[in-house]
């Protein structure tokens, strides 16, 4: 069997697989919904901002905009030192990532673009390390949504559970109740993913935009106050989903496409 073939079939039964564990009649496969791979830079000291900043607009991004994905790039809200830069690759779905990563080692052109970035010498590194968290977008969100340009302030969110059957229960959540709720109080989704791979399993994070922190603040309060919110969070099938919540305030770097 060809490579290509091998792994459209592997992504196929992935899809599956990640989808079969929700009650919707019609799960998406996961050819059919984005694959997002969320990396979090600690960055080494302000310098090191433009020098990944210049590393993606010359190299990352075209390269990956070839393929059909979108970039979003995403500075901390308090702007700490040293700095922390949160970077989203949204791929059309598993294979499209896997072959992302693949032709990154052998692409002509994205080698000579990304040349200044890689021979950086060892005593002047950009980063400390960095985090992957690799996620399967939800069915109800099946690909990323673009926010307004009036976009200010974004919030990450991310919900871990005590086993993997309460996380099941909270993507299930969000899918059939939830995020029609979102949508009419004001809380604008940019994506929502389970987590596959990444530090915080079995968990799932999600992006939302706000034009700033007064309209997050007024509209998160429309939410927790709703009767439908009130209604739905006291549902037995939806008892102990979450057991930890994480939330990062951020606002878009300049060169991010989200």
């Amino acid at each position: 069997m060809k490579r290509r073939s091998f792994l459209k079939s592997s992504a196929l039964a992935a899809g599956a697989t990640f989808t079969a564990t929700s009650v919707n009649a019609t799960p998406i496969l996961g050819e059919e919904k984005d694959f997002y791979e969320l990396k979090v830079f600690q960055l080494t000291g302000g310098g090191a901002r433009n020098q990944l900043k210049k590393y993606y607009t010359d190299a990352v991004i075209p390269f990956l905009n070839k393929r059909g994905a979108k970039v979003g790039a995403f500075n901390e809200y308090s702007l700490e030192d040293p700095p922390v830069m949160y970077i989203l690759h949204a791929h059309k779905s598993p294979m499209d990532y896997y072959e992302a990563v693949q032709s990154m080692k052998s692409d002509a052109a994205f080698l000579e673009a990304a040349k200044e970035y890689s021979q950086l010498p060892a005593d002047n590194p950009i980063f400390v390390r960095y985090e992957t968290f690799l996620m399967e977008a939800f069915d109800a969100i099946p690909r990323i949504k673009q926010p307004d340009s009036s976009r200010g302030l974004l919030e990450l969110r991310t919900y871990e559970s005590y086993n993997e059957d309460a996380g099941i229960r909270k993507v299930k959540m969000f899918n059939d109740e939830e995020l029609p709720l979102f949508e009419k109080v004001g809380l604008h989704p940019v994506f929502f993913g389970q987590l596959i791979a990444g530090q915080y399993m079995p968990a799932l994070t999600y992006m939302l935009w706000f034009k700033d922190m007064d309209e997050r603040t007024a509209n998160w309060a429309k939410f927790s106050g709703s009767p439908e919110w009130n209604t739905m969070k006291n549902k037995p099938e939806y008892a102990n989903t979450v057991s930890k919540v994480k939330k990062k305030f951020l606002i878009p770097a300049d060169f991010s496409q989200l």
